[in-house]
């Protein structure tokens, strides 16, 4: 078990993937901070996940495609007063798309909503953090990406160029934070069973006449663990690169990807 003290901030807390993370670090004795972006879920969120020895999880709602919202989460964060150990910050999901020239204006609003924000987002949270190497007290920063960041995807046109980004942008803090003591790591998702990507699949399966089962291993055939993730094994690994297993880590991509990429 964890010290309580330590306390971790989460964004897109109540989705598919946030949720798994959520519960994993609550078990493991995390206090947590639920970033999203509806009031209501993250409220429910709060208060089903078992709570930490000292405190309480607490949230505060956010639209990290809004700089006003934003700048209003990063006030509310400071006057909270709360010192962070660790973020896992989810920049929202891409759609997938094969318009690799889509017109200026698109190109605007993804970067404002998928790099710009959540990137303003990162620097508020990183400005509550006091590590300390001296003393053995590390901040961790686990940013999750996909595997657009390290393989082009043609459906993906978009998303390939801000996963790059963002993995740019991880190694380029890694290592101006580094000798501070905090760690900054990413984790690229291949295919993850979230609630919305079953749905998914289940549409696809209607439209080919074909079983969930049947369609879900057509879709898995090319992947060599024949399987898309779940997302508790994400948040297996979210919680591995929070630990003392990262000590010694820090501008990293881990793929989880049931070893699609085939890249060295």
């Amino acid at each position: 078990m964890i010290e309580p003290k330590r306390t971790i901030l989460v964004t897109g807390a109540t989705g598919g993937i946030g949720s798994a993370v959520c519960a994993r670090l609550a078990e493991a004795g995390y206090s947590l901070i639920l970033a999203a972006r509806n009031t209501d879920r993250l409220q429910s969120a709060c208060v089903a996940l078992p709570a930490p020895a000292r405190g309480s999880h607490c949230w505060i709602a956010v639209d990290m495609a809004s700089d006003a919202s934003v700048a209003t989460f990063g006030s509310q964060l400071a006057s909270s007063g709360a010192v962070l150990d660790g973020l896992v910050l989810m920049p929202p999901q891409m759609r997938p798309t094969g318009d690799c020239q889509p017109p200026a204006d698109t190109w605007r609003e993804l970067f404002q909503s998928h790099f710009i924000g959540p990137l303003e987002l990162l620097r508020n949270a990183i400005s509550t953090m006091r590590p300390d190497p001296a003393q053995d007290r590390r901040a961790k920063i686990v940013i999750v990406s996909a595997i657009t960041s390290v393989q082009a995807l043609g459906n993906y046109a978009t998303s390939n160029v801000l996963r790059c980004a963002w993995l740019a942008q991880a190694k380029t803090l890694a290592l101006a934070l580094g000798e501070k003591g905090i760690h900054v790591n990413t984790l690229s998702l291949g295919g993850t069973l979230t609630p919305a990507y079953i749905a998914s699949i289940e549409r696809r399966a209607a439209d080919a006449a074909m079983s969930f089962a049947e369609r879900l291993a057509a879709e898995t055939e090319n992947i060599p663990l024949r399987k898309y993730g779940r997302p508790e094994e994400v948040a297996l690994a979210v919680e591995v690169l929070l630990s003392r297993f990262s000590d010694h880590m820090t501008g990293a991509n881990l793929l989880h990807d049931g070893g699609f990429t085939r890249a060295y």
